[in-house]
């Protein structure tokens, strides 16, 4: 780990360090983020298990 950080000092510079870490951060939480949306099902996914029905009109239908 300590060879590492090293090197990434290295080769990027000690000022850059925060930056690149702050942009690794923000990547890692929108890849998160579209990773939870591929998995939740979509509001027309939703729909198509209720028949097309709205949430509403398919509460009627029970």
């Amino acid at each position: 780990m300590a060879i590492l950080i090293g090197v990434a000092v290295l080769f990027f510079g000690a000022k850059r360090i925060p930056e690149l870490a702050r942009s690794l951060g923000l990547a890692k939480g929108e890849y998160e983020m579209a990773v939870s949306e591929v998995r939740s099902p979509s509001e027309a996914e939703r729909d198509m298990d209720r028949g097309g029905m709205t949430e509403d009109v398919a509460d009627e239908a029970e």
